[in-house]
């Protein structure tokens, strides 16, 4: 933990001289991708010592993929050895440590790692391997149509502002922001004449970043008072179970799953300022004129705290994790992609019985909120006391079903979960089953998702 902190920090200060000094001005591509790369691998190895082999040796064993196979398998191949040879390390943690995190725990770069190998193969075979009319508008805008050098691929893979805790971010964005294109193509969606404005403007990363450290600091201090003050453990403490009443235990489980979420508000938010800080992650102009520095952000966290469904939950959790899981997973499932997206995001994750507990009642929870929602919600639209009301109800049941999901995330080994829901009587699975059984449910086709993916960004431009 000290390395990762020690490294995100030199990372912060680097990225600082990077944009600086090895501006697209001031350097030539060539040079910013291998600063970028050497710094990636000392931090690696510096983090996590001879573990870091196993992130070198994924990454040349599917540059190699990438360069012989053929296009129209490249993304299964990759997609298979990348998951593989990551499982087979998540297998080493079970079995070799008995469920021990290392104090150098390459797993987590290595995650990120498979994330891009399998983004950029499904975004080659998109532009190289499928005509333009078979892909959904995003898929179109994303598609590689050549496979890069390997100082390119080393660059996006090993990059010292993303190697240790990442974000994902599309190989397409990442070229751009070396080549110095990427703030100017954001810059371009923008009419500024009309705003007065004789030339484009130069908007700085400096006023996000600085916003984002601060963040970063507030949740480090949270994190340090409150997570080992409130251990998830506790609810299934015996004594605790036989005094506490069931709601009463509800509210805790929710203080529990709080003081757990400051380190990853931590973790993510740091990465995104490092990225920042570097100028990479501009994402355009909002509707009040400002601008935004959001396009790798993990996460939203004033949407996490006041979501009113599962959905709206996990669309600003991890959200690069998310992205990830739709472009390689969900848009290209042909049955049941949600239960699939689940599966993959467990298997992805490890192979702790917990993960596998929280993405399977995940499904389960998320197909009964869609059913709640389509069925019930248009009832309290018709005014806004109805819909205050609404919102609140769905508040508390949003907040209350996650923390129920993701207890067995945190505690990890079956006997614990299975103690945990007998605690509360299984009440969360019994009620989405009743939900199922009971209200209709529209099932969405994979035509249909395409043809709405597709209308997306029109309708977004109209708006």
């Amino acid at each position: 933990q000290i390395n990762f902190v020690a490294c995100q920090l030199f990372a912060l200060l680097a990225a600082f001289w990077f944009r600086i000094y090895l501006s697209p001005s001031h350097a030539s591509s060539a040079v910013r991708h291998a600063f970028a790369t050497l710094f990636g691998i000392y931090f690696a190895v510096f983090c996590f010592g001879w573990y870091s082999i196993h992130l070198f040796v994924l990454v040349m064993m599917n540059y190699g993929i990438m360069n012989m196979a053929s296009i129209s398998n490249i993304h299964r191949y990759s997609f298979v050895v990348a998951m593989g040879y990551l499982t087979l390390c998540h297998i080493s943690r079970i079995y070799i440590f008995h469920y021990g995190i290392l104090t150098t725990d390459f797993s987590g770069p290595l995650m990120i790692i498979t994330q891009k190998i399998t983004t950029l193969a499904c975004q080659l075979h998109d532009g190289i391997g499928r005509q333009a009319e078979e892909l959904t508008a995003e898929q179109n805008r994303l598609a590689v149509k050549s496979r890069p050098s390997l100082l390119e691929y080393l660059s996006y893979l090993l990059n010292f502002m993303s190697i240790i805790a990442g974000p994902c971010s599309n190989y397409k964005d990442y070229i751009a922001f070396i080549e110095g294109r990427h703030v100017h193509m954001k810059l371009l969606e923008v009419n500024w004449k009309q705003k007065g404005y004789d030339r484009l403007p130069d908007p700085s990363p400096t006023g996000a970043v600085m916003y984002k450290l601060c963040i970063t600091l507030v949740s480090l201090i949270l994190f340090l008072t409150l997570t080992k003050n409130f251990p998830m453990a506790y609810i299934i403490d015996n004594e605790f179970l036989d005094k506490t009443p069931f709601f009463s235990r509800l509210g805790y489980l929710y203080v529990v799953t709080q003081a757990a979420k400051p380190k990853y508000y931590f973790a993510w938010t740091l990465a995104d300022a490092v990225n920042n800080a570097a100028g990479y992650g501009f994402s355009g102009v909002d509707e009040r004129g400002t601008f935004r520095w959001d396009l790798l952000s993990n996460l939203n966290i004033w949407n996490i705290e006041t979501a009113t469904s599962f959905k709206m939950y996990l669309e600003n959790w991890n959200i690069q994790t998310a992205a990830w899981l739709k472009r390689v997973c969900y848009d290209r499932a042909r049955w049941h992609p949600t239960a699939l997206t689940f599966i993959l995001s467990a298997l992805w994750h490890g192979i702790y019985p917990g993960y596998y507990f929280t993405f399977l009642t995940g499904i389960l929870i998320t197909l009964a909120a869609r059913a709640i929602r389509n069925n019930c919600r248009h009832h309290f639209l018709s005014s806004v006391p109805l819909k205050i009301a609404y919102d609140i109800v769905t508040w508390a049941v949003t907040q209350l079903a996650v923390c129920y999901t993701v207890a067995p995330f945190v505690m990890l080994a079956v006997e614990p979960t299975i103690k945990f829901y007998k605690s509360v009587y299984f009440h969360m699975h019994i009620l989405s089953i009743l939900v199922l059984l009971l209200l209709p449910i529209r099932p969405q086709t994979h035509s249909v998702r395409r043809a709405q993916n597709q209308a997306m960004p029109n309708s977004v431009k109209n708006k």
